[in-house]
C-alpha cells in the first residue's frame, strides 16, 4: 500500500515539473550525491596534499576588495 501511494507521489511530481519519472529519479540522486558531497568532513589527501594545504594556511592574509565591499553593506534582511 505505501509503496503504491509514493509511486503515485513521485508520478504527480513528475506531472507538474514535465519530467519523466526517469529524469525525475536521476535528478534526485544527482542532488542528494552533491548534498552528500558537500557535507563531507574528512577529506582523504596525500602528504603532500595535506602539506600544501598547511603551506596556503600559514601565507600572510590578502586584500580582497570584493569581500570588503561585500561586508561594508548591509544584508538584504537588514534594509
Amino acid at each position: 500500500m505505501r509503496h503504491t501511494r509514493t509511486r503515485s507521489h513521485i508520478a504527480s511530481r513528475c506531472r507538474c515539473g514535465a519530467q519523466t519519472l526517469t529524469d525525475f529519479v536521476l535528478d534526485s540522486a544527482c542532488l542528494s550525491a552533491e548534498q552528500t558531497l558537500l557535507d563531507q568532513r574528512l577529506f582523504m589527501v596525500t602528504s603532500r596534499q595535506y602539506q600544501d594545504f598547511l603551506d596556503l594556511l600559514e601565507q600572510p592574509e590578502q586584500v580582497n576588495e570584493g569581500l570588503q565591499d561585500l561586508f561594508s553593506r548591509k544584508a538584504p534582511w537588514d534594509v
